[in-house]
């Protein structure tokens, strides 16, 4: 009978080892390298140390800042529901644009509210519409500043869905192809205007495609696209709503934008956009959905936008008026989420405090 060969007990150290010496972001890690030899807490002990060996980091260049413009003049209206945020007539809009350029934040995203609305939406595509007018206007007064448009319809519609309906019938079911025409005219429009970025919302099928045509036919071949590529149906819009002015009046928008439970869907979706021609891919809501954000990011390795929608502000904002936590410690640890994720570009309604934020760290 051979005799069993004795083996040494594995320890707990050695245990905890094996898996580091695999870890694929970092050299092997030996048996020298652990407790008392290596104190993780090393490289925590001041401010400057922290920020020295930080693995991810937020920037203002990073941010974008999403504005409403209305009709009128020196208008101001409060979105009850979003503290700080407001419905700007132009002249309004201009002055909080230039006051956000002016903290270093590189861009804005236009949402607009038209003074009629109709079942064609043709406010969205008139040459002389409300976003189309705040365009100019930016471009003119502060050139430097980026201005995205939202590519949609619901705002304009007087149903308030995001295209055309089924003539007679108030079933909520949109029309995909008629209404890609509109959206791509919508676009052209915005880039004819002066717009740097144009950014399809409304979840058609082959909307990207549509718009990229477009606007290569009427010679915007510069224009980049930032799709909404995966957009789900969120509970988190619902201040938007009332800032946008955009609730359908019947059903949901469930039959078009993305079903929460489903993330293998929202990396075709991703993959359709970019071979349709998308530039920069979005994913909204944010926080809810950092694995949809990790997923896209390591998948595809496109430039990523993170949407952090308004329900993500206005809870903080309500949060920290009841002085349940700190608004600006919360805010920033969401942000750096949202970056660890993989988010390489960051809208968020917080984007001139955060720079403020960012002066003073």
């Amino acid at each position: 009978m051979k005799e069993a060969k004795l083996r040494h007990p594995v320890t707990r150290s050695e245990q905890m080892i094996a898996p580091l010496s695999r870890f694929r972001y970092g050299p092997a890690v030996h048996s020298q390298s652990i407790f008392p030899a290596y104190r993780p807490r090393r490289l925590r002990q001041s401010p400057a140390l922290r920020r020295l060996v930080a693995e991810t980091r937020l920037s203002v260049e990073q941010l974008v800042l999403p504005l409403f413009v209305c009709t009128g003049q020196k208008t101001r209206r409060p979105i009850a529901a979003m503290p700080g945020v407001f419905q700007l007539s132009i002249d309004e809009l201009e002055r909080e644009a230039q006051r956000t350029s002016e903290l270093g934040v590189p861009a804005v995203l236009l949402f607009g509210l038209p003074a009629t609305k109709n079942d064609r939406a043709t406010g969205a595509y008139s040459r002389n519409g409300i976003v189309q007018q705040a365009v100019r206007r930016l471009k003119k007064a502060i050139p430097q500043l980026l201005v995205i448009t939202d590519v949609c319809l619901c705002e304009y519609m007087s149903h308030g869905h995001c295209g055309l309906l089924e003539p007679g019938k108030k079933t909520g079911r949109v029309l995909n192809d008629p209404t890609l025409k509109l959206i791509a005219q919508t676009a052209a429009s915005h880039a004819e205007a002066g717009a740097d970025i144009v950014a399809p919302s409304d979840m058609m099928d082959g909307r990207v495609r549509a718009i990229r045509e477009r606007l290569d036919q009427a010679g915007f071949t510069d224009v980049p696209i930032m799709s909404y590529a995966a957009k789900y149906a969120s509970a988190y819009y619902g201040p938007f709503r009332e800032a946008a002015q955009s609730a359908p009046h019947f059903g949901d928008r469930r039959s078009y934008q993305m079903d929460s439970a489903n993330a293998d869907e929202a990396l075709r979706e991703v993959a359709l956009d970019i071979q349709e021609g998308a530039d920069i891919v979005m994913v909204k809501p944010a926080l809810a959905y950092l694995d949809i954000i990790h997923r896209v990011k390591s998948e595809f390795g496109y430039p990523t936008a993170a949407y952090a929608v308004s329900a993500e502000y206005s809870m903080i904002k309500a949060a920290s008026a009841n002085g349940w936590i700190d608004e600006r410690a919360v805010t920033m640890e969401s942000l750096l989420a949202m970056r660890r994720a993989g988010a390489d570009i960051l809208i968020t309604y917080a984007a001139a405090e955060v720079a403020r934020w960012l002066r003073e760290t």
